[in-house]
């Protein structure tokens, strides 16, 4: 089984990749690619897929916090 990466695009959707299965709330699968963007400001018309929407009516930069490195 391949590692799944999420990564949290600046201004956009997440990325998914990897071998993953997406599930509606029902738990009807999606069909997918080996690489996907769902949707993360709400704009998309192809829910929960990304449409691009989103191109300069959301902002949103997140960063994973940094270990401190004064030991």
């Amino acid at each position: 089984m391949s590692k799944v990466t999420i990564k949290v695009n600046d201004n956009g959707s997440l990325r998914i990749s990897g071998d993953v299965e997406l599930l509606d709330g029902a738990g009807n699968k999606y069909e997918t690619k080996p690489a996907f963007s769902l949707c993360r400001c709400g704009m998309s018309k192809n829910m929960p897929f990304c449409d691009a929407s989103h191109k300069g009516k959301f902002e949103s930069v997140v960063r994973a916090p940094q270990a401190d490195k004064t030991e």
